[in-house]
């Protein structure tokens, strides 16, 4: 499994975005830089006659047109579904696609999360200047560091541990051969190997103990896995995350553009799909992320939002809905 970013590489924005939680509860943010088409969280869309003066506007409500046509859209997907042969195909060695995926892509990875600060605020106080307290971060999905590294580069807590893990052994080696790894490894701080969040055995990632993660980070990974492997994955994350620690998620959400781009044969089951490299993709709802993580995982619900924003070709006259979820969740103590 891996992240987001592995498959869309994007420019991160100049100008520090407001957090999703801001801009749900309204905090516009007059900082309106260049017409850059990767400019997020600045913009905000007011009226609808100026739509397509900018690239992108952030945090933009859809209505009732939006959703139908992205309803008619994934209809039309239903008519060429993936074929029986290939669901067993894809499904029996998912973890085949992302090894091919990274051997191809090892050099092209975005590494630059500087967006973390704002949306996972938690997780750069812990590794700030002064912090002193023992501090273990798992993150589930790791890919080619694209988090790993931005928090080792900012930490300042001596007593911070942080492990990185994929399903991809490829990408776990592309973690280890980066040059800061090693010297970071003898010292106990930084940790990297091979995990199926999903596997039915109940392991936990390699040197870490039962209940040892106070915060797990699963960026655009739990769509990597078929529904059939939602329950054992909550049953894996509560072993590894201590009482009181927390899940920090950010996924596709339904009706997300690249949900409704699938042409022909990309559809394994109801809002699953395989992409052209063979890798798998699930678009979740609210509450969707509520049945599994706090219904049957056990988990508290700290917050869930959806985070939407709207792309714009003003050259063709076109608009392009992205559609992410964005949750924390917590262990009881």
């Amino acid at each position: 499994m891996t992240s987001d970013n592995d498959h869309e590489a994007t420019t991160e924005a100049k100008v520090l975005k407001p957090s999703l939680d801001e801009r749900i509860n309204g905090v516009i943010d007059s900082r309106i830089g260049k017409d850059d088409p990767f400019v997020f969280g600045q913009r905000y869309l007011t009226d609808e006659e100026k739509v397509f003066e900018h690239n992108a506007w952030d945090h933009v409500e859809w209505g009732e047109e939006q959703i139908a046509e992205c309803q008619q859209l994934i209809e039309k997907q239903y008519d060429h579904p993936v074929s029986d042969f290939d669901k067993k195909r894809f499904n029996s060695t998912p973890a085949k696609f992302w090894d091919i995926f990274y051997k191809n892509n090892q050099e092209n990875f975005f590494k630059d999360r500087k967006w973390l600060k704002i949306e996972f605020p938690e997780l750069f106080e812990i590794t700030s200047e002064g912090r002193t307290e023992k501090v273990t971060i798992l993150e589930v999905g790791c890919g080619a560091g694209n988090t790993f590294y931005p928090i080792l580069a900012e930490n300042a807590n001596p007593n911070l541990k942080i492990y990185a893990c994929d399903y991809s052994k490829v990408a776990v080696d592309v973690v280890k051969k980066q040059p800061q790894f090693e010297p970071l490894n003898e010292k106990g701080i930084a940790y990297s190997s091979v995990w199926d969040l999903a596997n039915p055995e109940g392991n936990i990632p390699e040197d870490m103990e039962e209940n040892q993660a106070d915060y797990v980070i699963m960026i655009f990974v739990f769509s990597a896995l078929h529904p059939d492997q939602w329950h054992q994955a909550m049953l894996n994350l509560n072993k590894v995350l201590k009482p009181g620690g927390k899940i920090l998620f950010r996924d596709y959400g339904r009706y997300d553009l690249a949900q409704v781009r699938f042409k022909k044969g990309r559809l394994l089951e109801d809002n699953f799909y395989i992409r052209g490299d063979g890798t798998r993709v699930y678009f979740f709802t609210e509450e969707e992320l509520r049945e599994i993580f706090c219904k049957d995982g056990g988990f508290e619900e700290n917050k869930i939002a959806t985070d939407r924003r709207l792309l714009v070709n003003r050259k063709k006259q076109l608009k392009m809905y992205r559609n992410w979820l964005q949750g924390v969740f917590t262990k009881p103590v």
